[in-house]
């Protein structure tokens, strides 16, 4: 029998449940039913319902009949029950084996390496996994681009919503353009549901985790897989310090009153208008706002349109005629 995990699980509840009730109930299934052939609605349920052997085919009749679910309800949970009893096992010589490790660390002369460690590629999200989950009472995150993969934040909200239910405090802060990421609307609805505030700004910040002010994960040299752990305190201050005051300037997340929308649209054009007059690229201007560069490209456009230029050298001319310079909604 196939691995059963979360997906299976949800299709029994959902389709297959039903479909075994009403085979039940009517004291068998047609193999002619439309429903259960490979373009029906409920063919995937009746495999799975088959490979669970709780359907099983008579071929003379043509028809699929039940079986008692107390049968076969051990063969699907007891290995379950196994695997996680050995999982649990497992983990715990794991630990004991990385407590080892942890001994050795404190004893060598690299332990002291003061307060600014380097990870690289994978060990970057490792480490900070692991900081994550050590998290007692807050964590602060800046993530500044949005297109991080659903999968992805499938994971991360996993980790951040035990997290909160541990009492640990969460703040995350995101440029407005996350608002229209819909991978990131359902992992902000996640961590909001359990606790988290969020909030969207429309200034360009670099990524940044904090943890009980005290660890302060940051980017490495731009282009690189690095990640910087800082643990000297007056350092994590002032990032800190930079996080609350951004934090102050940015509009709830949740927010979708027109008025809030209206603003955050505002913000944005004022930025892009920025972004042409200090005379950066559309690359460049793009990863700042936080969207992508045909995006952008579609705002520049919008500009055009309101200025009445057909060029953006003449767009820059009339918005310096008018003294334009991106400031004033602030």
């Amino acid at each position: 029998m196939a691995d059963l995990g979360p997906e299976e699980r949800e299709l029994f509840e959902s389709l297959a449940t039903p479909l075994y009730e009403e085979t039940a109930l009517s004291g068998g299934l047609k193999d002619t039913d439309p429903r259960i052939q490979p373009d029906g609605e409920l063919y995937h349920a009746l495999k799975l319902l088959v490979s669970l052997n709780l359907l099983v085919h008579d071929h003379a009749n043509a028809v699929y009949l039940p079986v008692d679910p107390t049968t076969v309800q051990s063969h699907v949970v007891g290995p379950m029950s196994q695997r996680g009893a050995e999982l649990l096992g497992e983990s715990s010589d794991w630990a004991r084996a990385f407590g080892g490790l942890s001994q050795a660390w404190r004893r060598s002369p690299t332990a002291v390496r003061g307060p600014i460690t380097e990870f690289h590629g994978p060990a970057i999200q490792t480490f900070i996994n692991g900081a994550v989950a050590e998290a007692e009472e807050e964590l602060l995150t800046a993530q500044p681009q949005t297109g991080r993969e659903r999968a992805s934040l499938k994971q991360a909200a996993e980790l951040n919503k035990a997290a909160i239910d541990r009492g640990v405090r969460m703040r995350t802060l995101y440029q407005h353009s996350a608002r229209r990421h819909s991978a990131t609307r359902d992992y902000v609805a996640a961590v909001s549901a359990a606790g988290a505030e969020v909030r969207t700004l429309d200034e360009f910040f670099n990524r940044m985790i904090v943890v009980d002010r005290r660890l302060a994960v940051i980017p490495g040299p731009s282009g690189t897989q690095v990640g910087i752990a800082v643990q000297e305190p007056a350092l994590v201050a002032y990032l800190v310090d930079v996080f609350e005051r951004a934090w102050e300037r940015a509009r709830p997340f949740t927010n979708t009153e027109r008025t809030m929308m209206n603003d955050i649209a505002r913000e944005q054009r004022a930025m892009t208008i920025r972004m042409l007059i200090e005379g950066h690229s559309d690359p460049v201007s793009a990863k700042r706002l936080g969207v992508s560069a045909r995006t952008f490209a579609g705002y520049v456009a919008d500009l055009k349109a309101e200025y009445d230029a057909d060029t953006r050298f003449q767009l820059g001319y009339t918005m310096g005629q008018i003294g334009v310079s991106g400031h004033e909604d602030e």
